[in-house]
């Protein structure tokens, strides 16, 4: 196992203790989310959690979910979720975050804006001073609307790119349906709360990567002195 699968693995672990019995539990999607997903699994087949729903933030989540027999719940039908855990593709100090490398963000910001705490799980690689200056920003656009709300963006002094599929003709279609535009400002996102409503307020846009004031904790998974550790740090701010 490499350093960085180290690192996920062990902070998707540590993750599961902040789930108790009788708890409806926010799947996340992503790599380190699936690893806390098999996890979550194996606690409720052993017997140490029980009564445990789960609520899908993407159809890859879904999927893993009822491959691991954990009953799932339809967001719809949840008049609330006790906690939500998921990755991020960037944390800053302050636990403001840019999510979407998967194209996931739209439901999981739904679930994570349901949930009574939202935990985020990621190795140390993705914690950064300065969200957006190095990872782009996901932005859902229905597909008939993307250049012109990349026109838009381009006035904000946003560059922004049509995310295209591998293996597939084409772009990245979204769970439901839409195109991505992958957006990098100059300078990077250093006011992320008028960012995420400025963007959302463009016409054709559904939703943007960008999940602020949302995060109540953070565990980090570092390598130290060979041996893969996890973290808490404190918000900044």
């Amino acid at each position: 196992m490499d350093s960085q699968t180290q690192m996920k693995q062990i902070v998707a672990d540590a993750a599961i203790n902040e789930i108790k019995s009788d708890m409806v539990i926010g799947l996340g999607s992503g790599s380190t989310a699936a690893l806390m997903i098999k996890s979550l699994a194996n606690e409720i087949r052993s017997g140490k959690l029980k009564n445990i729903k789960g609520v899908a933030t993407s159809f890859q989540s879904e999927v893993l979910a009822l491959e691991l027999d954990i009953p799932l719940i339809d967001l719809a039908s949840v008049s609330q979720i006790d906690l939500a855990i998921d990755g991020a593709d960037e944390v800053d100090p302050g636990f403001q975050l840019i999510k979407g490398g998967g194209a996931c963000h739209v439901r999981e910001k739904l679930v994570a804006s349901k949930a009574n705490h939202l935990l985020i799980v990621v190795d140390e690689t993705k914690l950064v001073q300065n969200l957006n200056q190095s990872f782009p920003l996901p932005v859902e656009v229905l597909p008939n609307a993307w250049k012109q709300v990349q026109e838009v963006i381009s006035k904000m002094n946003g560059n922004s790119k049509l995310r295209m599929a591998t293996k597939k003709a084409g772009p990245v279609v979204t769970d439901q349906g839409n195109l991505v535009l992958d957006v990098l400002f100059n300078d990077g996102i250093k006011n992320p709360r008028d960012i995420e409503i400025s963007i959302n307020n463009i016409p054709g846009v559904l939703e943007n990567g960008l999940f602020v004031d949302l995060t109540d904790k953070v565990l980090v998974g570092k390598i130290e002195n060979s041996i893969p550790v996890v973290y808490s740090p404190s918000k900044v701010g």
